[in-house]
């Protein structure tokens, strides 16, 4: 007897057609019973409309320099804009639509109406250029579009080479076809799409730390399961609380700690349009916010100039993105008095899954597999190796690595387990201990040197305000350490200063692992969520090796 087909809403069939096959796909743990999720699920609707039917309708939702609406606000305004997009745009479930604005509370509102609808989001960074916009767009055979007007130039340049995306509609302008026009005239009330669970909800582009984004599709419950894992267990936010930081929405870290996890609980959550350390740190204060997600290389920047009650209000720091140095949780601890949430994630897992709250915070280590997630650490025949030994993190659990039609599968699953490709030992206390992203690993006369150790002792001299450190190559050594150094304020480079920081390595770690080669430099390559582009530097040296250019 044939099969019954599994239940889909997606008229437009595109994403689950380019789903990896299961055999590729990781092993699913549904352990906790906060996971077991209906099959049909509309995480938009679970999220916003029964906010509504719990009563919060009057609390705030979201405010930002400018605004503040309601939960009942956010409610009418994405259903008037999945009005407009089924109506006007002819979107029917399962079409991808670009979502490309600023940290806003019009950008969630479209965030809510494209799932509410049916839809697909593809979210992307406000700073994203043509060519990384139509990269995105034809990849992900993007047919709608829903931009800030003030990004249109891009998407404009972009669109003569992207043939599938025909319905683009701006916001923020008075023109008669942009959507707060088109708005006007839709209803207030919308019936979401009952959408499966295992319907894909949203299509989260890497950054490109490691090179070309790859499209991570996350489904419905995927969405929810993030909120009652990391956010429920390890973070324990309240109602009363007011969400602040800096990653964009298109960052999946920002799209939970900013939306996802204050609307679960009916708590409330502060947009900035642009998250700089110096504007985080003021609005912490405008807003009296509670709960703040941002990188370390934030936190050491607000932590180092504060000014009087600027953070006061503050009670929970979520540090993520790159790895935390001892340094600047200590820094962060004598300023404020509070312990940061350090945790590691992965756009391929959707957001943190190993972590540990105030109380259980280890210097050093990242922590433990948050509820709902296991993790280990393999050699290289994908074997467990003994506590203390450095190897590949592995893990799985109600998220996992989905990529969009992308070789690169195999590579990040292998036997179930989601490989994130970073290297990590277990300490004798079963914490897990970040040493480099696996390509960050440096091998220099037979020693393994983790190139984020190095970084974070040299984050602890005074005159050191950022860098980076990768291996370079080396005729005797096969490689050497090198780090590319940002200086604070007023401090000048020298050689003096060159044999200061080598000393001071040597005498704060093993002094093997001390950068033989120190170079100064005014800012360092990052991502647009702020995360250090190592390859970037690689690829300058070999570049400069190809050409002929200095050592």
């Amino acid at each position: 007897m044939r099969s019954q087909a599994p239940y889909t809403a997606h008229v437009d069939t595109f994403a689950a057609d380019n789903l990896p096959p299961t055999t590729f796909q990781p092993d699913f743990l549904f352990d906790l019973p906060e996971l077991q999720y209906p099959e049909r699920l509309n995480c938009a609707a679970v999220l916003l409309d029964e906010a509504i039917e719990r009563g919060w309708g009057d609390r705030v939702a979201f405010k930002d320099a400018s605004t503040s609406w309601t939960y009942l606000d956010l409610y009418h305004r994405a259903n008037q804009i999945a009005g407009v997009l089924v109506e006007d745009l002819r979107l029917v479930p399962g079409n991808r639509v670009l979502l490309h604005g600023f940290n806003a509370p019009m950008t969630v509102a479209c965030w809510f109406a494209i799932l509410k609808a049916g839809g697909i989001v593809v979210a992307s960074m406000p700073v994203a250029r043509a060519k990384e916009l139509t990269e995105v767009i034809n990849k992900a055979q993007i047919t709608h579009a829903l931009l800030d007007a003030r990004l249109a130039a891009e998407l404009e340049k972009a669109l003569p080479g992207c043939p599938t995306l025909s319905y683009p509609c701006p916001l923020g302008t008075d023109e008669s076809q942009g959507l707060e026009a088109r708005m006007a005239k839709r209803s207030p009330t919308f019936e979401a799409v009952i959408t499966s669970a295992e319907d894909v909800a949203l299509i989260a582009f890497t950054s490109g730390t490691t090179g070309t984004p790859k499209g991570c599709m996350h489904f419905h419950r995927d969405v929810l399961a993030i909120c009652d894992t990391f956010a429920k267990y390890v973070l324990r936010a309240s109602a009363d609380d007011i969400f602040i930081g800096s990653p964009p929405l298109a960052f999946t870290f920002g799209l939970g700690g900013l939306v996802l996890f204050p609307m679960r609980i009916g708590a409330s959550g502060v947009l900035l349009e642009r998250g700089s350390p110096e504007l985080l740190r003021t609005a912490i204060r405008e807003f009296g916010a509670t709960v703040c997600f941002t990188s370390p290389t934030a936190y050491r920047m607000m932590a180092d100039r504060p000014e009087r009650g600027d953070l006061a209000t503050l009670r929970k720091c979520v540090s993520a993105g790159e790895a935390l140095p001892a340094a600047t949780r200590q820094l962060w601890r004598e300023t404020t008095g509070i312990e940061l949430i350090d945790g590691i994630g992965a756009t391929e897992m959707l957001h943190i899954f190993i972590s540990a709250d105030e109380t259980e915070a280890k210097p050093g280590a990242t922590g433990k597999p948050i509820p709902g997630y296991r993790a280990c650490v393999l050699d290289p025949t994908g074997e467990p190796v003994p506590p203390g030994v450095v190897g590949r993190l592995a893990v799985k659990g109600p998220t996992g690595c989905r990529y969009l039609a992308d070789p690169r599968q195999t590579e990040y699953v292998q036997e179930g387990w989601n490989l994130t490709g970073d290297a990590y030992l277990v300490d004798e206390d079963g914490y897990f201990v970040h040493q480099a992203r696996t390509d960050d690993m440096i091998i220099s006369a037979g020693y393994n040197i983790a190139g984020p150790e190095v970084e974070a002792a040299l984050l602890m001299h005074d005159a050191v305000r950022e860098c980076a450190v990768i291996g370079v190559p080396d005729a005797d050594r096969g490689q050497i350490v090198k780090a590319y150094v940002g200086l604070r304020n007023g401090i000048t480079p020298s050689d003096e200063l060159t044999h200061e920081l080598q000393d001071f390595v040597k005498r704060t770690i093993a002094p093997y692992k001390y950068p033989r080669a120190i170079e100064f430099r005014t800012s360092l390559p990052r991502t647009a969520t702020g995360k250090l582009q190592r390859y970037v530097l690689r690829e300058e040296k070999t570049r400069e090796s190809t050409d002929g250019g200095s050592q």
